[in-house]
Formats: structure tokens, sequence, C-alpha cells
């Protein structure tokens, strides 16, 4: 695991923006097509704002969440809404979005659709991850029922979870194909997330489901 300290916020997104959009270059200059992974929630916002215009063949890239809540997109919830919002734009609107949620009569119905789509872009060319100051990462939160299952070398790409702090079940993206990318990177803001990073690496992934992804990870850090 790699660390990297900036200065604030502001920063921390226009350099981890221009980051990954050298990741993406550099494997697109090998590969016919990239898969690119992203996270919801407030974090990523900025990285996108800056992403989004950035001078890459988007539409060689496939742009799919690390994790979403069984809500539809028009839904404020809705991972996809904001990726859609805030990184589909400007010159990234010519990439091809996947999503992880689509109707289905129940959520685990719609498993074998979603990952019949993201199968045949695996292993994750580019990843970004959130984590949360419980140390959860994508929807793998701690003592959840289905976790640890998730959590295991030999589970399947995708898990539906129904943490009881949630409204909703959450799909998400399984810890070997979070820790299988090829470029790997988690950001997190604030000193309480700092404090959770540093004890994850002392815990188990049950406890701490981030621990079980930061084996060459690059995480960027702004208090």
């Amino acid at each position: 695991m790699k660390l990297i300290d900036y200065p604030d916020r502001d920063i921390a997104a226009l350099d981890l923006a221009q980051t990954l959009a050298e990741d993406l270059e550099t494997y697109l200059d090998r590969h016919d097509h990239a898969s690119f992974v992203v996270p919801g929630g407030t974090t990523p916002g900025p990285i996108f704002d800056a992403l989004c215009a950035a001078e890459i063949d988007w539409s060689r890239v496939q742009v799919f969440p690390s994790d979403e809540r069984c809500v539809p997109v028009v839904s404020p919830r809705s991972n996809a809404k904001l990726i859609q919002q805030r990184l589909l734009t400007s010159r990234a609107s010519a990439a091809r979005f996947i999503p992880l949620y689509v109707p289905a009569e129940t959520p685990e119905a719609m498993l074998s659709a979603v990952e019949a789509m993201l199968v045949p872009e695996l292993p994750i060319s580019v990843l970004l991850l959130g984590m949360g100051t419980d140390m959860h990462t994508a929807s793998l939160f701690p003592g959840v029922d289905g976790v640890a299952e998730a959590l295991s070398p030999s589970a399947k790409p995708l898990a539906m979870l129904r943490p009881d702090s949630q409204p909703e079940a959450r799909i998400s993206l399984t810890a070997p194909v979070l820790g299988g990318a090829m470029n790997k990177h988690l950001v997190i803001f604030g000193d309480d997330k700092r404090l959770a990073l540093e004890a994850a690496q002392t815990l188990p992934p049950e406890e701490a489901p981030i621990a079980a992804v930061l084996s060459g990870m690059t995480v960027h850090w702004a208090p």
C-alpha cells in the first residue's frame, strides 16, 4: 500500500483525476478497451468533475459502479445517477456505462444478468474506491450477513447485501474482483478516515472489509 498526502481536498481531487486519466490512457495504449470502476457517495464528485474532460478515448472505456443501492436510477440515492451526472459528461459522455441495478422481480433475480455484462470486462483496468469510517468499502459492510462470503477468495463477482443500517438492499462487487484490479486507488478525506485506515491494517477483513483489497493500493488522503 502506498499513501499520498495532499494539503487540501481540491488539490487531491485534481491530482487524482489526472492520475486516473493517465492510468486509463496507459491501459488503452496496450488494450482495445478499459474497464473503470468508481464509487458513489459525495467524495468522488469533484474528482469526476475534473476527470470528465480528460483527453482520452472514452469510447473505449466501460464504466461501472463498485456498488449500487437497489433503487431506480432516478432516485437521489442511486450511485448511477451521480456517475452519470458528474462523470459521464463532457468528453467522458462517450464512455459506456454498465449499471449494477436493473429492474427485476427480486434483487437476487438481477444478479445473473448483471454478471453477464460485467464478466467480459474483468479484470478491472482502473479502480477507484471510497471507504467509510466503519472501514466498509463498496457495500462490503463489517458484520453484515453474507459479507464473509463476499470477502472470500472464491466469491462470485457480485454479492447482494442487506445492511441493517441502510434502507435498501445493495449489490456490490466482491473482494476478489476489487482486489484483482490492475490499478487500484482509494480516496479518503478527514482525520477520522485516516485513523480508520490505520486501524484496518491491524484487523481481519471480516471486521475491516477494506483490508481485503489494500494490497497494491494507492491511498489518496487529504484533511
